[in-house]
């Protein structure tokens, strides 16, 4: 009973940033095309010429991008909106909360800040590279993790692992939970990014996750993080509206980038780090065949593994249409997303 008013709070939320969205997005897209922001498609890959892609994505070039500026100022608009309720009596709590929010909050506006510069300067044709160096880029993400890990470690005394796996419920790290915490995030921060490049795939499986994640924290009771995370699913609906082959616009970087960080995030407030693991799968596997990729060609001689790095390209690359590729590894998250479910309801 405690939690109906809290029903209507998170879906009103969720529908009120769909309905802006619609509203703004066909303004913002003709804003991309009369100032140029659209996407560069890349010659270079990290190892040799990148010269398949190119061959697959040539006609993508110049598609409007930087999406992420537009659904940050909604998100943060629905926060603010939630603070002017709360002081009118119209709703209980607002989406600013120390508990729940705070963490979320500064982890999407830290990692949008730092890739919305990289966006930028591939968009613009700034640097030599045309973005920010992956040296550089590792760095900043390297401080935000550490600082991630330090606030769960010292504020909010997080030094173990729910696991809750027959006679393993807990594993103890005490300050070891430091570097893995690191390790985790930067070694997944990718992963969304790298799965992009096909209309409705990146955007549809980040739309899944973000509705595990809206059931979980609803059923911990942490209401305004289920609101937050359904701002992000009604909002994701409107990108993937806008998205239909052929993409109008998209998603690019710093928002995929932001969103798992997010996701990571959320993981570790619920203490269902494996169930992330298991909805990420794809993704997962996803950031391995690139790993695998690039291994395989520096120590090899450039022999590759798959003809294009990430698996989905690969697929591509061997005659696959776009679509074939999309709707099949949604079947096979759908799978995930069922195994993912179950193993929550089994550690309650």
């Amino acid at each position: 009973m405690m939690s109906s008013p809290y029903i209507v709070q998170i879906f009103s939320f969720g529908i009120a940033t769909f309905i802006i969205w619609m509203i703004v997005i066909p303004y913002f897209i003709n804003f991309l095309i009369e100032f140029k922001l659209g996407k560069q498609i890349r010659e270079e890959a990290t190892l040799w010429k990148a010269v398949e892609f190119l061959k697959l994505h040539k006609n993508k070039t110049w598609t409007p991008t930087m999406w992420w500026a537009i659904i940050l100022a909604i998100t943060f608009l629905m926060v603010i909106l939630s603070i002017f309720l709360q002081e009118f009596w119209l709703i209980n709590n607002n989406l600013l909360n120390q508990k729940e929010t705070y963490l979320s909050i500064f982890t999407l506006a830290t990692v949008w800040f730092l890739w919305m510069i990289d966006d930028y300067m591939n968009i613009k044709w700034i640097g030599r590279t045309k973005w920010l160096s992956a040296r550089f880029k590792m760095f900043w993400l390297i401080i935000f993790a550490l600082l991630w890990s330090l606030w769960f470690y010292f504020k909010l005394d997080w030094w173990n692992i729910w696991l809750n796996l027959w006679i393993i419920h807990w594993i103890k790290l005490w300050i070891w939970f430091i570097p893995l915490f690191i390790f985790v995030i930067i070694s997944c921060a990718n992963s969304v990014n790298i799965t992009d490049w096909l209309d409705w795939l990146a955007g549809w499986l980040l739309l899944f996750a973000y509705s595990v994640y809206a059931y979980i924290t609803y059923d911990q009771w942490m209401f305004l993080l289920s609101t937050l995370c359904i701002t992000i699913v009604w909002a994701l609906i409107a990108f993937l509206w806008f998205n239909v082959k052929p993409a109008k616009f998209y998603m690019w970087d710093v928002w995929s980038l932001a969103l798992w960080a997010n996701l990571w995030i959320m993981a570790m407030l619920t203490n269902t780090i494996f169930i992330l693991f298991i909805v990420w799968a794809i993704f997962i596997f996803e950031t391995l065949s690139v790993i695998i990729q690039l291994t395989s060609k520096k120590l090899r001689n450039g022999k590759k593994i798959f003809k294009i790095a990430p698996f989905h390209h690969h697929l591509e690359a061997i005659w696959w249409s776009e679509e074939n590729v999309v709707f099949r590894l949604w079947l096979i998250w759908f799978i995930f997303w069922v195994f993912g479910i179950m193993f929550y309801m089994l550690q309650k």
